[in-house]
Order: C-alpha cells, then sequence, then structure tokens
C-alpha cells in the first residue's frame, strides 16, 4: 500500500478558508458535484480554491509507476510530501508521457490548451485540508497557465486516506473521464485495492472488468515485477514498470495462450512464456511475438545464436520438497532452463543498455550491441516461423475453400426449386454459371492431377468428372 502522509503543514489554514467559502456557497445555493461516497452518492458543495494553496496527492496512482524512476526525489516525496521539492517532482511527473517521463505527453497539452481556450469545465475534487483528490492533473496544467483559482467539492470533514484513495479511484473509472489511468498504473492500483484486504469481486467491478480478466492482469502484474527482478545487473541497474508501459495487448496475449498450453504441457507453456517475454524485450509488434510458439527457440532460433548470446549448457536437477524427507523431484527441464537463461541475458542486457550514467559507456555499449545481435537473430528466426505459419494456414485454407463452395452449392439446390416455382429461373444465366462451375472445377483438377499419385476417391471423382469423355 501507498505511504500513509498524514495533515499538510498548512492545512488548518487551509480548511479555515474552506469552510469560510463552503459557507458562502451554501447559503448561495451554489452548483455541486456528485461522487461515491463510502457507497452512496454524495453530493459536495463547489468552491473556488487558489492554486497555490492546494497539494498535489503524493498517494494519486496517475503516477505511481513514474515516481520511482528518480529514487532520490522519491525518498524526499516520501519522507516529506508536502515540502517545496516533493511537490515540485510531483508537478512534473504530471505532465510526462507515463512510458517515458523524459517527453511532454500529449494528453497533458491537450488539457492544457483546453483550459486555456474554453476554462475549466468540471471542478476537482479536494480534502477539507487542502489535498487534490481528482484534479491534480488540471491543477497542474491551470498552473503552468498561470491561472490563479480552480473550482473544486469538497469531500466531508471526517475525510480518511482511505477515503481519498477510493473516490479518486471512482472517479477515475467514470467512463466519461478525460485522462486515463496509464496500463502499469492501473494495475498498481488493482494491487493496493487488493492489500487493503477487498475481495476480488469488489475491485473487478470497480474497475468496470470481469473477475477473470482481473485476474488476468495480476498475473501480468506479477510477470512484470518478476521480469524487473531477473533484469538486475551486477551493478545494480535494472528494468522500470514503466519499461512495460506500452505492452499491455502482448503480455495479456501470453497469459490467455500460457494458461491454455500449461494445462497439458507445463513444460512447453513455460518455453513459451520466456521466448515472447524475450521478444517484448526487444521490442516486436503484437502481430510477430504471437509467431513464437513454445518450439520457437529449439525449432527457429538455437542454431542461429551467436557465441555471445548462446546459453551455457544446462541440466535438469532435483529439488527436495520442504517437510517431506527424501521426497525429491525434478526442476525444469534443460529446453525451459535454456530458453529462460537467454530471456534472463536479454533483460539484463535491455536494462544496461539504458542505465545511462549508472554505467560506464563501454558497459552501456556492449549491452547496446548484444541487444542489437539478439534483434537480428531473432529476425531471422521470426522471418522462418512466419513463412512456416502461412504455409501451414494455405493447407487449412484449401479443404476450407471447398467446404464453403459446397456450402454455396446446397444453397443454390434449395433456392432452385423456389426460383423455378415463382418462374423466376433464368435458365441461360443459370447455364452460363455451370459452365464457369465445370472451368473452375477443370482447373482444381489439373492442379490435383499434378499432385495426387494415388488419388482417393473424392479426387478422384473429381478427376473423372473433368475428364472429357
Amino acid at each position: 500500500m501507498a505511504v500513509k502522509f498524514g495533515v499538510p503543514p498548512e492545512g488548518e489554514k487551509i480548511r479555515s478558508l474552506v469552510d469560510e467559502r463552503l459557507r458562502q456557497a451554501m447559503a448561495e445555493g451554489g452548483a455541486k458535484v456528485t461522487v461515491e461516497w463510502r457507497g452512496e452518492q454524495k453530493h459536495l458543495h463547489v468552491i473556488s480554491m487558489p492554486v497555490d494553496m492546494l497539494y498535489f496527492n503524493p498517494d494519486t496512482h496517475r503516477i505511481r509507476a513514474q515516481r520511482t524512476l528518480e529514487p532520490e526525489r522519491n525518498r524526499v516525496l516520501e519522507e516529506e510530501p508536502w515540502s517545496e521539492s516533493a511537490q515540485t517532482y510531483l508537478h512534473d511527473l504530471l505532465r510526462c508521457r507515463p512510458s517515458n517521463p523524459s517527453q511532454k505527453d500529449p494528453d497533458y497539452e491537450a488539457l492544457r490548451d483546453e483550459l486555456d481556450d474554453v476554462g475549466q469545465r468540471e471542478p476537482g475534487i479536494i480534502s477539507p485540508d487542502g489535498i487534490l483528490v481528482d484534479g491534480n492533473t488540471r491543477c497542474a496544467a491551470l498552473k503552468d497557465l498561470g491561472i490563479r483559482d480552480i473550482r473544486v467539492g469538497v469531500l466531508p470533514a471526517d475525510t480518511s486516506r482511505r477515503d481519498i484513495n477510493s473516490v479518486e479511484l471512482a472517479l477515475q473509472l467514470r467512463r466519461d473521464r478525460r485522462r486515463e489511468y496509464s496500463y502499469i498504473n492501473r494495475l498498481i492500483a488493482i494491487e493496493d485495492e487488493l492489500a487493503d484486504g477487498r475481495r476480488e469481486e469488489d475491485v473487478a467491478r470497480d474497475f468496470n472488468i470481469k473477475k477473470t480478466t482481473l485476474q488476468q492482469d495480476r498475473w501480468v502484474y506479477q510477470l512484470i515485477i518478476d521480469a524487473i527482478r531477473r533484469s538486475q545487473t551486477t551493478n545494480e541497474a535494472a528494468l522500470r514498470l514503466v519499461d512495460f508501459e506500452d505492452h499491455q495487448e502482448k503480455l495479456r496475449e501470453l497469459h490467455r495462450d500460457y494458461t491454455k498450453l500449461v494445462k497439458t504441457d507445463p513444460d512447453a507453456a513455460e518455453q513459451l512464456k520466456e521466448t515472447r517475454l524475450a521478444m517484448v524485450v526487444l521490442n516486436y509488434a503484437k502481430t510477430t511475438v504471437r509467431l513464437a510458439e513454445a518450439d520457437f527457440h529449439s525449432r527457429y532460433l538455437d542454431e542461429r545464436l551467436p557465441v555471445e548470446l548462446r546459453p551455457a549448457a544446462q541440466e535438469s536437477a532435483a529439488v527436495a520438497i520442504p517437510g517431506l524427507a527424501g521426497v525429491v523431484i525434478p526442476d525444469a527441464t534443460a529446453a525451459v532452463k535454456t530458453t529462460r537463461a537467454l530471456t534472463d541475458a536479454l533483460l539484463q542486457a535491455k536494462a544496461a543498455a539504458q542505465a545511462g550514467d549508472k554505467l560506464d559507456a563501454a558497459a552501456v555499449a556492449q549491452a547496446d550491441a548484444l541487444i542489437k545481435s539478439a534483434r537480428k537473430t531473432f529476425d531471422s528466426a521470426v522471418k522462418l516461423a512466419g513463412a512456416n505459419a502461412e504455409l501451414q494456414k494455405r493447407q487449412v485454407a484449401v479443404p476450407e475453400r471447398l467446404t464453403d463452395a459446397a456450402d454455396y452449392v446446397n444453397q443454390c439446390a434449395a433456392e432452385f426449386a423456389e426460383a423455378k416455382a415463382k418462374r423466376a429461373l433464368d435458365e441461360d444465366a443459370f447455364d452460363d454459371a455451370l459452365l464457369t462451375l465445370k472451368a473452375s472445377l477443370a482447373r482444381l483438377a489439373k492442379q490435383a492431377g499434378r499432385t495426387f499419385s494415388s488419388p482417393g476417391n473424392g479426387v478422384a471423382w473429381l478427376l473423372d468428372s473433368t475428364r472429357e469423355h
């Protein structure tokens, strides 16, 4: 769960101003905004507050993954969340692209431009102490524009940190929200809700997803966490949560294929998972990642691996079962271990290649060269796998075409009598269509005659029917 940050240092001063403006809003019968509050609808009075008096929410899930990118600034944020440096860090992160915080987010810039053009349309939400519950990004944009005030609804006086998180989540998951959580921050929000003791079915309902989808997302999140752990190098470089931001569909498809295969062949499922994870690291497109089946490594990749990428020889080993004296079982097979070793090497190389000044230039260059070598090798393997998949598709398509043609002929036979009874049959057109069908069957028979040395009954019929008597 997120760290609990307490009350801002200016909380009492803010609460006093909030109370004063709330009394005025109530007296004037001003605007209200509705939120989900402890299981029911709550109508909050809207007031205007100076943007410089409000605090960005350190708990907000909008930038939870991105916070960890700068450990020192994140440490300050956790220890002194209301300090100027911590609030500046939150302001910076709210403006950034989720998958690449070094770039401005186009969605943020669009929101800022809209606020500049037409002003604030929807009110934000604050706690009585001035913590932004909803509208963190809008407040950041208003500050950047030099606009002094923001309209906000105010939560009840007994608002807790749990309430703040619940309201933020409920507002975010409304379908009309403008700027959604990024994929990784959504996964973190799900885990935080479950860690707070909530049931999967309740969290799934709040996120407007099925329980099976929630379980799929949890599997993906654990896969990412494990991949980050495996990517750690001896120099403490490691991949980051944001490095997986753009791979949502690839990882979800991996889960679907893995869970289907693991029921019948667990070892094959592990090989499938490792190879596809490696291809995600190498940033292949979703349609290309699909080409990696369980045998991809042994069938297309192994013999093409250069020396620097070839894993050391692996062997299966016996593992003792804790609490069961003398009982041992084999661990992963040699094939699974080999596939996993290659994926580990690529995870660590990717972490080192983007480590920047955390590693010396030579180490970064070496890791980058390894990634490029891997990409070149995988390209060759992917090309072969794609050609084989296309061949299999054609092999399956040929009989399916005939089956479809038979369905059309059956439909024609069913409609023939009706057309004749209604005197709607164009006999000349029907005769011409039969000649076209005859010519098509003759072409098919010519191909079949060249292919089958010992034709079966169906092919024999085709050859005999199209032979000129």
